[in-house]
């Protein structure tokens, strides 16, 4: 077995792990001072929107001999906006400039006729107006809406409300990142971008709902034992999936990788960085989200519920009496006799993951001590 197979079989069952809910205020004070530079960019630098959604007119020209910049420059002079030119295959160029009305278009239609020294009726001139935009972002926002609204009723249903709202959180902290990484890096915003957005909320819904569902299995009965409160339990969830996390946002980002580093940066094929952002910076958020955001907060929330509370004194009691009698750790029991294993499992520190040599291996047994 590899190493990586290894460590997961070990996280699994419990023999080695990271308590990640204990470290939660650390995992939330990271992800705030995230949130904020995202939204400051929002704010200060805003979004650098597509010709889709501002209206504009995109000029595709015959094979020529003029660079990029000078058929860049030559249409900003003519329009008085920014230009956007990109070359293709075939030698010819897209120049897209936003803000143009039908006259405009034809001035800088035939400004560019002039400065590629081709034929002006050759360069093809399609107007496009804000209105298609408007609609795509307002269908965006509505499916967005509808979204989160059917996966908060399904988590609510399939889980519990405190899940809910946990996925939600995560879901709003993703695309806030998402979006604030555009504002900051100053990518274009086209149709493309919105796609790579609903994408990325699938993905992330998907890693949190596995980690939910092993909390779900290890939680049952959790008030008739004293062996974990419900904060190690729930670290213990992350622990068991971490591995399966990392292959899945791994292998996920490889191939977006590709596409916004190779495709995008090295040969030039900037229409493929509209939606290999928002998948890149997604993934890695949603895979981030669901085990520093979207558990711990589970675990906070249901900590706060008086049964769990009465279950952490009782565990926190028995662990103080097994400390007090200098009974050894849980990872040094054998399999013996039930009294001696009920007093050595509950000596483990509160928030460790510790190994498990017995039944009930990962999750709670379900009798009460």
């Amino acid at each position: 077995m590899s190493r990586l197979g290894n460590l997961g079989a070990r996280l699994y069952q419990g023999e080695v792990g990271y308590d990640f809910v204990g470290k939660r205020k650390i995992w939330y004070g990271v992800s705030i001072l995230i949130t904020i530079t995202a939204v400051l960019g929002l704010v200060v630098q805003g979004l650098n929107m597509g010709i889709e959604f501002k209206g504009g007119a995109v000029f595709t020209t015959p094979k020529t001999s003029v660079s990029v910049a000078q058929a860049q420059e030559a249409a900003e002079e003519a329009s008085g906006h920014p230009a956007i030119v990109q070359e293709l295959g075939t030698g010819g160029m897209r120049i897209q400039v936003s803000e143009l009305d039908t006259q405009q278009a034809d001035k800088v239609a035939a400004e560019l006729s002039e400065t590629l020294d081709v034929d002006a009726e050759r360069i093809n001139a399609e107007l496009v107006g804000p209105s298609w935009g408007e609609q795509i972002a307002n269908k965006a926002w509505t499916g967005l809406g509808v979204f989160m609204i059917l996966v908060v009723i399904y988590l609510a249903i399939a889980f519990e409300w405190r899940m809910a709202v946990a996925a939600l959180v995560a879901l709003i902290h993703d695309i806030t990142i998402t979006v604030g990484v555009y504002a900051l890096v100053g990518f274009e915003v086209t149709p493309g971008t919105v796609i790579g957005l609903l994408t990325i909320l699938g993905y992330s819904l998907y890693d949190t709902v596995v980690v939910f569902d092993s909390l779900k299995e290890g939680s049952k009965d959790i008030t008739k034992q004293t062996r974990w409160t419900y904060s190690e339990v729930a670290n213990r969830s992350i622990n068991s999936t971490l591995v399966r996390s990392i292959n899945t946002t791994v292998v996920a980002l490889l191939p977006v990788a590709g596409l916004l580093f190779i495709g995008g940066g090295v040969l030039g094929a900037g229409m493929l960085n509209d939606i290999s952002l928002s998948l890149f910076v997604g993934l890695a958020a949603g895979a981030y989200s669901s085990i520093f955001i979207a558990t711990p907060l589970v675990a906070d929330l249901k900590e706060r519920e008086p049964q769990m509370k009465a279950l952490k004194k009782r565990v926190l009691a028995k662990r103080a009496a097994a400390a007090a009698k200098g009974e050894p750790a849980e990872s040094e029991q054998t399999d013996g006799a039930d009294d001696t294993d009920d007093v050595q499992e509950d000596a483990a520190p509160a928030g460790a993951v510790v190994g498990q040599r017995g039944r009930g291996r990962g999750r709670p047994s379900g009798r009460r001590r």
